[in-house]
């Protein structure tokens, strides 16, 4: 009760002030980072975890889970984890959030604001709105402002947008439309704001223009998309993580994403790009290795993914974006959580 009314005040004085903003000598606002501080008990000794909750003929846009399936997701994440990342407000975010909160299931979660490209080049190099993707953009913004102010004890951070800068991305959007909704959110919210990107683009110089908006870094690093064998892993990410700090110096950096999948298709990028062994067995390994590297690396870490997710990827099943689950669709683990049941 204390803990909920002391949020409550400084959500008050967050929004009546602008708190991430003070006014320097010059004239000008120098920015002022908030904390990002789940209530971990461990930090560097129980992962975080990715979590999304479509399963088989369901999909974002589409079907979505019944409540009676998020709760059965809630039990089985409460029993390995206490912090869950989501990469979307709209949908099914808001009925997890208030099974949380009714049935007091011990997580804490990092909310995502989902970002696409407003805008498409037509004839001529001309750039042609659109309406649609606006649309959506303005209702993501606005669920992600209204859910981490109405669940305080709950959404620990918001993620405003997912590898929307790096040179691969498929959603690449403008970082002049990236930064007008990181402030947005940060103005009218009291958690502190992010926004997830890969290793490649937060280890550019150019990434400063993005880090100066945020209270902290949320990294993608995989070491299986980057070609490397299973026992350089960790090694390979403690390196990329060392480039970034010296990018960044002094700024918080949290490892939003790593995994390794246990299944891939043998044609496309991922059969050119994907040199490491997949499988149960390698996944175990290294889930098994990222758990002691975890507390000599002392970064919170968030392990890509819960679930297996078919929807993900193209239709062939050995599609490797299917196969980066803990969990089996159908919510059996695999032998890295075998025993922990």
């Amino acid at each position: 009760m204390i803990r909920a009314l002391a949020i409550a005040t400084l959500l008050v004085s967050a929004l009546s002030r602008p708190v991430e903003s003070q006014t320097t000598g010059e004239g000008k606002e120098s920015f002022v980072s908030r904390p990002f501080l789940p209530e971990l008990s461990s930090p560097w000794t129980a992962p975080a975890i990715c979590y999304g909750p479509h399963r088989d003929g369901q999909h974002p846009g589409g079907a979505s889970p019944s409540e009676a399936e998020l709760r059965e997701d809630l039990t089985i994440l409460a029993r390995h984890w206490k912090l869950v990342r989501l990469y979307g407000a709209v949908g099914p975010c808001e009925a997890l959030l208030r099974l949380i909160a009714e049935e007091q299931v011990p997580l804490q979660v990092l909310l995502g604001a989902w970002i696409a490209p407003e805008s498409s080049a037509g004839d001529a190099g001309h750039v042609v709105p659109d309406p649609e993707a606006i649309a959506a953009n303005r209702r993501e913004i606005e669920t992600a402002i209204r859910l981490a102010n109405a669940y305080p004890e709950i959404v620990v951070g918001v993620s405003v947008g997912n590898e929307t800068q790096v040179f691969w991305s498929a959603h690449r959007s403008p970082e002049e439309q990236l930064v007008s909704y990181l402030r947005e959110v940060r103005a009218h919210t009291a958690v502190p704001i992010t926004t997830a990107d890969d290793w490649n683009f937060w280890r550019l110089p150019e990434s400063a223009a993005i880090a100066n908006e945020i209270d902290f870094l949320l990294v993608h690093a995989h070491p299986l998309w980057n070609g490397i064998q299973l026992d350089a892993a960790l090694d390979w990410t403690s390196a990329r993580l060392a480039e970034i700090r010296a990018t960044h110096p002094g700024r918080r950096i949290v490892l939003g994403e790593i995994g390794w999948a246990t299944g891939r298709h043998t044609e496309g990028e991922q059969a050119r790009l994907i040199k490491g062994a997949t499988g149960e067995a390698e996944q175990a390994e290294f889930i098994h290795a990222l758990s002691a590297w975890i507390p000599r690396e002392q970064v919170v870490t968030f392990v890509f993914e819960a679930f297996d997710e078919n929807w993900k990827g193209g239709p062939h099943p050995d599609e490797v974006e299917k196969h980066w689950g803990l969990y089996h669709t159908n919510r059996q683990p695999k032998p890295a959580l075998s025993g922990k049941r």
